[in-house]
């Protein structure tokens, strides 16, 4: 199951990378050789950007590549490492569902409610918040199958 949510989610990224930056590459074109800047592009890159740091940091999290300071840790025996990456995974796990999941989903109901659409391209805010959800039950789901799977290290 978590490969092939790597899998699903390294392509997501991808994808949204790939569409990043042919958007960037319309708004140059359009903006020096066209003389006439594009509207909506910085607005799509502003989004996509958003949805690349977000997912990529659930992505990032499940790969066990994020930054990480050892000090505690390499103090440690090999149990009370374990300990404390328990520890700090069930902490990860409380502040992403409280945060990011709860939180989010809160954020994406209010603009929802609200009908907050951006300026230029007209979709929903909630379309662009709804990664916070996301990213917050991805980021629970790597977690959660670390401490499950004793894979901590």
């Amino acid at each position: 199951m978590r490969n092939r949510v790597d899998k699903i989610l390294g392509s997501t990224l991808s994808i949204i990378m790939g569409v990043m930056v042919l958007n960037v590459l319309w708004q140059v074109f359009s903006r020096f050789i066209l003389g006439s800047p594009s509207s909506f592009t910085d607005e799509l890159a502003r989004y996509l950007m958003i949805w690349v740091g977000v997912l990529g940091a659930a992505y990032i999290s499940g790969r066990k590549m994020h930054v990480a300071i050892d000090l505690l840790p390499t103090r440690l025996n090999k149990e009370g490492q374990v300990k404390l990456k328990v520890l700090v995974n069930l902490i990860i796990i409380a502040f992403c569902f409280f945060a990011m999941v709860l939180g989010g989903v809160r954020l994406v109901y209010i603009t929802y409610v609200l009908e907050q659409s951006s300026a230029a391209l007209q979709i929903p805010l909630a379309l662009v918040y709804a990664v916070i959800p996301i990213s917050g039950v991805l980021i629970i789901f790597y977690k959660a199958s670390d401490i499950l799977n004793k894979e901590l290290f």
